[in-house]
C-alpha cells in the first residue's frame, strides 16, 4: 500500500493522519528532507504559516519540498499549506516568509480575519460531489483562513465562497484589480487544483467528512498510474458521515 507523507512541523498533521487512517491509508510524519524520498504524495497541513516556514527553513526543507512539487508529486495544502504552495502571498507579517510555490495563484494570508473570526460554513463543491458522492456542499472549517484572490489559466477552481461586500478586508494596494474582481463577484476562491497540486483554504481534517482526503488519494493514484502501469491503486473505504464537530459561527 502506498504511503502518504504529512508535513509534521506544526499544525494539524495528526488530524490528517487520522483521516487517512479512516480510509485505510497509512500516513507518515515528514520532518526531514530525506524522509520525502520514502513517500510519493504529501499533505501540508494547516497551522501557523510563519512558524511552519521558520521550522521548514531551520530543517532545510524548502529545497526538497520545491523539488517534490516540481517533479510532479501530488501535494495537498490546507489553510497554511495553501499559503505555502502559492506562487504569491500578500497580507504577510513584516519580513514575509518563504514559499514552496508551484500553484499559480495569489493568496491573501488572513483574508477572513483573526483567530476569533474563525467560522464554519457550507461550501458548494460540485466537483467533489461528482467524484466522491454525497451532498454538493461540504462543511468548511475556516480558522484564521486565507483566500485565493487570483488564479492562473491552468488552475481549476473547485470551490468558492460568497463574501458580503461590507465584510471584505483591506487588500494589498498592489492587487487592486483582484480587489475589484472580488467585490464585483462577491466571492473568493477557497479550493483549487492545478495538475498535481490540490489546495483548500479550510480544514477538511477537522470534520468527519473524508471526501477531500479520498479525492486527494485518487489524485495520487492517477499520478502513480501515469508513472507506472504496474502500480496497484490504493483502495479507500468511503463512508460519508454527516456527524460534524461543534459548530463555529457561520461567516456573514
Amino acid at each position: 500500500m502506498a504511503i502518504v507523507g504529512v508535513l509534521a512541523l506544526q499544525g494539524s498533521f495528526n488530524e490528517h493522519i487520522a483521516a487517512l487512517r479512516r480510509l485505510g491509508v497509512k500516513g507518515v510524519e515528514i520532518k526531514k528532507p530525506e524522509q520525502l524520498q520514502n513517500v510519493t504524495s504529501l499533505i501540508i497541513p494547516g497551522g501557523e504559516s510563519t512558524t511552519m516556514a521558520k521550522l521548514a527553513e531551520y530543517h532545510n526543507l524548502f529545497p526538497a519540498l520545491r523539488e517534490f512539487v516540481k517533479i510532479g508529486r501530488p501535494v495537498w495544502g490546507t489553510c497554511a499549506g495553501l499559503i505555502f504552495l502559492a506562487d504569491k502571498a500578500i497580507g504577510q507579517k513584516i519580513g514575509g516568509q518563504q514559499l514552496v510555490g508551484g500553484l499559480d495563484c495569489t493568496v491573501h494570508r488572513n483574508f477572513f480575519g483573526s483567530q476569533i473570526q474563525s467560522f464554519e460554513a457550507e461550501v458548494l463543491a460540485p466537483e467533489l460531489a461528482s467524484k466522491e458522492g454525497g451532498p454538493e456542499t461540504f462543511r468548511g472549517v475556516f480558522i484564521r483562513a486565507p483566500a485565493i484572490l487570483e488564479v492562473g489559466p491552468e488552475v481549476q477552481v473547485l470551490a468558492d465562497y460568497p463574501v458580503p461586500s461590507n465584510s471584505l478586508l483591506s487588500l494589498d494596494p498592489s492587487i487592486e484589480s483582484a480587489k475589484e474582481n472580488v467585490e464585483e463577484q462577491s466571492k473568493v476562491i477557497v479550493a483549487v487544483r492545478q495538475g498535481n497540486i490540490l489546495a483548500t483554504a479550510f480544514h477538511p481534517e477537522l470534520t468527519a467528512d473524508t471526501r477531500w482526503h479520498s479525492y486527494f488519494i485518487k489524485m495520487a493514484n492517477e499520478n502513480e498510474e501515469e508513472a507506472s502501469s504496474s502500480i496497484v491503486p490504493i483502495e479507500v473505504n468511503i463512508s460519508y458521515n454527516q456527524k460534524q464537530l461543534s459548530d463555529l459561527p457561520v461567516f456573514q
